[in-house]
């Protein structure tokens, strides 16, 4: 549906975007992940054709974003960060004029901005001033015109930012209800909303691609081992006793517990395809010391992200100080060969003197 090929975007020496390749399929909600300034933005604007870009290519349905790009954008319906309103205008004059711009057929016309009006829940407010509708609302507006003509893919950049937390989950179930009959795109830097409205999820660091697959399949790939934490009520000379007869173990912590008396919180290490849960039942059941939690860990998309942004920030740092060596390098260099020069010519000179 859209395929990224090599995409770069510079601005000067800035570069925003910095090789990004990846596939859109057909029928999945996508989530663009990463810090701010992370190229989020950019990449959208440079999708939809916005901006151009400095190297790369962009298809939508087999056709480039710069060669053809009325084909192209007939596919999309975007959203920006800022809604592009007219708030002098209601919001059904607003949406009938977004239809004529879409070239959507007169006989169509009313029909959808009704259908769209309802979908987005702004029917009741199709007779009001866009300039004194909430935040709110004027994001809804936003969506629709986006929606209207019924592209097959939807972009989205920040949908949520600066909404309270009722119009935030307004604007969440909306989105999931676009997915059952669009491909939708947002770009977000909230983990909490990608990890609740996605299918699939692109981690963007310093304007590269640094992961891109499920959320669950992300936690997975970065687990390394597993933690399970537990809660054992008990002698705590016994239970670690018990413990040490076990296994497989590459990790095992005890303090005593501050949320329940006489109990010992166990903190185990394994490597991620051991499961160790059975064993340490049976061990403690065998010394009357029962098992108050017990309760296997894994990442969270906000643990993978921290993960791989920091990893690719320590990386770039690192090449940004090896430059720097390299290039203070080249000018000692360069200034040894000019004393080098200098000596040289004064050598010269005074020779020629004494002649």
């Amino acid at each position: 549906m859209i395929e990224v090929k090599n995409l770069v975007k510079r601005y000067g020496d800035h570069i925003a975007v910095n090789g990004l390749s990846f596939t859109i399929q057909e029928g999945q909600i996508y989530g663009l992940l990463g810090p701010n300034g992370a190229g989020k933005s950019t990449t959208m604007n440079m999708i939809t054709g916005y901006l151009a870009s400095t190297e790369g290519t962009i298809e939508v349905n087999g056709h480039d974003i710069l060669e053809e790009p009325e084909e192209a954008k007939k596919c999309i319906g975007y959203l920006p960060e800022l809604p592009p309103l007219y708030v002098d205008m209601t919001v059904y004059e607003y949406l009938k004029f977004v239809a004529e711009l879409k070239k959507i057929p007169k006989d169509n016309r009313e029909k959808q901005i009704d259908e769209v009006m309802e979908l987005v829940k702004i029917k009741e407010m199709e007779n009001r001033l866009i300039k004194n509708l909430s935040k709110g609302y004027k994001q809804r507006v936003g969506l629709a015109q986006a929606v209207l003509g019924y592209p097959e893919i939807i972009i989205l950049d920040e949908p949520t930012v600066g909404l309270d937390p009722k119009q935030i989950i307004e604007i969440r179930d909306l989105i999931k209800s676009l997915g059952e009959k669009h491909t939708v795109i947002l770009s977000s830097h909230i983990l909490s909303e990608v990890s609740a409205v996605c299918d699939y999820v692109m981690i963007i660091s310093h304007g590269k691609l640094v992961a891109s697959d499920t959320p669950d399949n992300l936690s997975k790939r970065l687990e390394g081992s597993n933690t399970l934490e537990l809660t054992v009520k008990g002698d705590r000379g016994k239970i670690v006793s018990a413990f040490g007869t076990i296994p497989d173990m590459e990790d095992i912590k005890y303090t005593d517990s501050q949320e329940e008396e006489d109990c010992v919180d166990v903190s185990i290490h394994t490597e991620k395809d051991i499961d160790l849960r059975e064993t340490i039942f049976h061990k403690l059941a065998n010394i009357n010391c029962p098992i108050l939690k017990m309760q296997l860990s894994t990442m969270s998309l906000e643990d993978v992200f921290l993960e791989l942004t920091e990893h690719d920030q320590n990386q770039d740092e690192h090449l940004d100080h090896e430059g720097a060596k390299s290039q203070e390098k080249d000018i000692d260099e360069e200034d040894i060969n000019e004393e080098m020069m200098d000596a040289e010519v004064k050598e010269e000179v005074s020779h020629d003197s004494n002649l």
